[in-house]
C-alpha cells in the first residue's frame, strides 16, 4: 500500500493529476440481469469436435466463475447464453439457398414429429454451460420453420419486408415454440428462461440474398406471433418470457430508419395504448422491455451518447426497460478499422468496452449481449477459431467483456458516479456497481496512451473498503490478472480495462 501511495504521489508531483470519483449511493439505477453470447453459428461444429480438451477449454473460458490457484479467473462468467433454435435450413442442405456455415437444424420433422438428437453441437454446450453455473438461457431464432414459410426457405430472398409466415401457420409457429421449449428441458435439461422470436425484422436489407436465416417483419406480425406464443405457452404451463423485438438498429426503435412505418417507432408500437392493433403491455409472459442491437450507432463517439440518452427518455416515457442483445463490429466502425481481419489486442477490446459503457451508463441497458461467442477471421467472435485444425484462441475482447460479466452478477445495481473531471471517451471511463452480497464494483476503462491515477469513495463515507483490482491490458499475462489490493487509490496503466472489488462488503 505504501508503494502505492507513493507512485501516485510520484505522479501528482509530475503533475498527472488524480481524478476522485464517487459513488451515490442514494441514486441507484437499473439492476443489472446479466451479460451474454451466442452460439450461433459456430457451437454447430465446434460442440462437434473429437477433442474434447479444447471443448472444455472454450466452455471454460466463457463460463466459469472459479480462480486458478494464483486467484486468476478462468473465464469470463457468462450469465446469459443465446441459444439459436433452428428453422430447417440445414435439412434442406444446398436448395436452402442459405451459406453451409450459417444453415441450422430444426427439432420438427416435415411430418410434424420431433427429433431431439438434432443440434447437437449447440445441446452440448447448452449442457456444458449450465454445468458451469450460468443462469440464464436464451432462444432465439432467425427464421420460423421452413415448412411454415411463404417461399418454403428460411431466407427472404425473393419477398418484401413483412413476415415470411404463411397467415395459417401462426398458431402452428407459437406451437412449435412451446414444444421446443418443452422438449429441451424434458429431453435434455435445459430450461429455457427467455425466448425471442423474430431476429431484426426491420433491417432495411429485409435479408435478401444467399447469406443466412432471417425475415423482415412488421410491428403487426411481431405483436401477432407474441400473443400467439403467450396464449401457447400460458397453455402448457411455461413460464418462458417472450422478448420483442431484437431491433437492428437503436434507430428503429425511436423512429421510421431506412424502412416502412410499419416497421419502426418500436417502442411506441408495443407499449402506448393509442397503439391498439400492436400494443402488448396487457400480454402474459411479455415484459415490458425491448430487446435491440447497438450495431452502426456507435460512430461518432458524441452522437453515440446521444441516442443512448435519447433511447433512455423514450424507454422511461413509456415505462419500459432496454436490453442491448447483440453486437459485434462493423464497416462503420473505422476507428479500429472495420470488422475485417480478427484482432486480438486492446485496440477492439477499448473500443467494445466504451460501447459497453455507453450503452450501461446511458441507455441504462439491463442486460448486454456480444454476437458471436466463436468466430473466424472476422471481428464477430470472443474466440478466434481455426475449425479445421479444431483449435480456439482467446483475445482480450473476451477478457475485457469479463471486466463487466465476471464480477457484476445478476442482480447488481449500477449505481450513477460523481467526479470534478468530465468523462472522456477517449481518456477515463468509471462505473460502479453493487451486487447482490453487498460488495462493490468499479469498472474502469483507460483508454488513453497515459497512466491515470485515479481515487474511488463510497458515498461520503470516510471509511474507505478494501479493493482488489483486476486488469487487462496488452502486456503479458494481463487478462483479468490480480493486482494487489489497494484502498481506493491507484494507477490505471495505459490503454486498460481495471475492475475494482470491494473485499469487506
Amino acid at each position: 500500500m505504501k508503494l502505492l501511495l507513493t507512485t501516485t504521489m510520484l505522479l501528482l508531483s509530475m503533475g498527472a493529476e488524480s481524478q476522485t470519483y464517487t459513488i451515490d449511493t442514494k441514486h441507484p439505477q437499473q439492476t443489472i440481469e446479466h451479460f451474454g453470447a451466442s452460439d450461433a453459428w459456430s457451437m454447430q461444429t465446434i460442440g462437434l469436435w473429437p477433442e474434447e480438451e479444447q471443448q472444455q477449454q472454450i466452455a471454460d473460458w466463457l463460463f466459469s466463475t472459479e480462480n486458478d490457484a494464483n486467484g486468476k479467473p478462468k473465464g469470463i462468467g457468462l450469465s446469459l447464453w443465446r441459444f439459436n433454435l433452428g428453422a430447417g435450413s440445414a435439412e434442406q442442405g444446398d436448395s436452402s439457398y442459405i451459406n453451409k456455415d450459417t444453415r441450422t437444424e430444426c427439432f420438427l420433422r416435415f411430418d410434424g414429429t420431433y427429433d431431439w438428437t438434432r443440434q447437437p453441437g449447440q445441446v452440448k454446450f447448452l449442457k456444458m454451460a449450465k454445468q458451469r453455473g450460468v443462469p440464464y438461457i436464451l432462444a432465439f431464432l432467425n427464421s420460423p420453420p421452413v415448412y411454415f414459410t411463404e417461399n418454403e426457405l428460411a431466407t427472404n430472398t425473393g419477398r418484401g419486408g413483412t413476415l415470411n409466415l404463411r397467415p395459417e401457420c401462426y398458431d402452428a409457429f407459437a406451437q412449435f415454440m412451446a414444444e421446443s421449449v418443452s422438449g429441451l428441458e424434458r429431453e435434455h435439461g435445459i430450461h429455457v428462461d427467455y425466448i425471442s422470436p423474430i431476429n431484426e425484422p426491420d433491417g432495411h436489407w429485409n435479408w435478401q440474398g444467399p447469406k443466412q436465416e432471417g425475415s423482415p417483419a412488421t410491428n403487426w406480425e411481431i405483436a401477432e406471433v407474441a400473443r400467439k406464443t403467450s396464449a401457447a405457452f400460458t397453455e402448457k404451463g411455461l413460464t418462458t418470457q417472450i422478448m420483442v423485438n431484437e431491433s437492428s438498429d437503436l434507430r428503429c426503435l425511436l423512429g421510421v430508419y431506412k424502412t416502412s412505418w410499419e416497421r419502426g417507432n418500436a417502442i411506441a408500437s408495443f407499449w402506448s395504448k393509442d397503439s391498439t392493433a400492436t400494443y402488448l403491455g396487457d400480454t402474459p409472459l411479455v415484459p415490458r422491455l425491448m430487446l435491440a442491437h447497438s450495431y452502426w450507432t456507435n460512430t461518432p463517439v458524441p452522437y453515440m451518447k446521444k441516442i443512448r440518452q435519447d433511447l433512455h427518455k423514450t424507454l422511461k416515457k413509456y415505462n419500459a426497460k432496454f436490453w442491448q442483445s447483440e453486437i459485434c463490429i462493423m464497416s462503420n466502425d473505422e476507428e479500429i478499422g472495420g470488422g475485417g481481419g480478427y484482432d486480438f489486442s486492446m485496440k477492439t477490446a477499448l473500443y467494445v468496452a466504451r460501447i459497453i459503457h455507453h450503452d450501461l451508463c446511458y441507455a441504462n441497458a439491463e442486460s448486454w449481449s456480444w454476437w458471436r461467442a466463436c468466430g473466424g477471421n472476422y471481428k464477430d467472435g470472443l474466440i478466434r477459431v481455426f475449425d479445421r485444425r479444431h483449435q480456439a484462441r482467446d483475445s482480450r475482447l473476451m477478457w475485457a467483456l469479463g471486466n463487466y460479466s465476471r464480477f457484476v452478477r445478476p442482480g447488481a445495481v449500477r449505481y450513477e458516479i460523481t467526479s470534478k473531471e468530465k468523462e472522456d471517451p477517449y481518456g477515463v471511463m468509471v462505473s460502479a456497481y453493487q451486487n447482490k452480497d453487498g460488495s462493490w464494483v468499479v469498472v474502469a476503462i483507460n483508454y488513453s496512451e497515459q497512466e491515470k491515477p485515479v481515487s474511488f469513495n463510497v458515498g461520503r463515507s470516510s471509511a474507505s473498503p478494501t479493493w482488489q483490482p483486476y486488469r487487462t491490458s496488452d502486456a503479458e499475462g494481463e487478462t483479468l490478472k490480480p493486482l494487489a489490493p489497494c484502498d481506493g487509490t491507484a494507477t490505471l496503466a495505459p490503454r486498460s480495462i481495471t475492475t475494482f472489488v470491494s473485499s469487506n462488503p
